[in-house]
């Protein structure tokens, strides 16, 4: 097979691609606003005591840092630009890294996972998230990735998804939650799964978006490829019109050679 088929494949499966992501963010955010809606029946019930609804954070300790980078190539500087942000972080942070092309050595990598197995790992990314809230380990939990604007805008952003003030929140979008309950059980170890759900659900849109953007990069990457590959191929052709050329203008030559050399034999 050809490299220009090979290459016009990846372009055409990169544009597949960042419509598909379009579709998983939509979809994970709409389950992202039910859990939050959840969250805010919760905090903004009065039967529940602020005790029982504590959503502290230490301001003092380390942060914990989920970077999103790549597992295919061709998409330019997608994954160096993720890999700068990873050094300028703090050594004592903890570091969630998500995608086989982040090749860097720095401390406290608590996890690393290829973004083809990120759903195969969610159970161990929610259950470290979870604990590391009940033990309230982290005084913030940030993502870093390229977040993808448009198809002409994409870039890498810091995401700070906890502390958020749920309260801000309405229950309804118009006003504050009436429906009181109570629940049995430890409702504060509820609200912490809740919101280590929420965490999850923030990590797969920033995935979605950052496959996108890749994805982007990549079809980017991939025209200026063809647009080689065609100038290549008209220099390749040009050559050959040119050889082709020269070698008929020397035949033409031979033949009236000959041709004189056969008058100039008879006379």
């Amino acid at each position: 097979m050809k490299i220009q088929n090979v290459v016009k494949v990846m372009n055409f499966h990169s544009l597949l691609r960042v419509n598909k992501a379009r579709k998983r963010v939509e979809n994970a955010k709409v389950y992202e606003e039910t859990l939050s809606k959840i969250i805010v029946s919760i905090i903004s019930n009065r039967n529940f005591t602020k005790e029982q609804k504590n959503l502290n954070f230490i301001e003092t300790n380390k942060e914990l840092n989920i970077y999103i980078g790549s597992d295919l190539g061709f998409c330019a500087a997608f994954n160096s630009d993720v890999i700068k942000n990873i050094k300028l972080d703090d050594d004592k942070n903890d570091k969630i890294l998500i995608g086989k092309k982040i090749y860097i050595d720095v401390p406290n990598i608590v996890m690393k996972i290829g973004k083809e197995d990120y759903f195969n790992s969610y159970n161990n990314l929610f259950i470290f998230v979870l604990n590391g809230l009940l033990n309230q380990d982290y005084s913030r939990i940030n993502l870093i990735y390229s977040h993808y604007y448009n198809f002409n805008e994409q870039r890498i952003v810091k995401k700070q998804i906890l502390p958020f003030d749920f309260s801000s929140l309405s229950y309804d979008g118009i006003g504050e939650n009436t429906d009181d309950y109570y629940i049995e059980g430890d409702i504060n170890y509820i609200l912490w799964n809740l919101v280590a759900i929420y965490v999850t659900s923030e990590i797969e849109i920033a995935e979605a978006l950052s496959w996108a953007s890749e994805n982007v990069g990549r079809q980017k990457f991939t025209n200026e490829s063809l647009k080689k590959i065609d100038e290549q191929e008209e220099k390749k052709a040009r050559v050959e019109r040119k050889e082709k050329k020269a070698k008929v203008t020397k035949q033409i030559v031979e033949l009236n050679n000959r041709k004189r050399a056969n008058n100039l034999e008879g006379k």
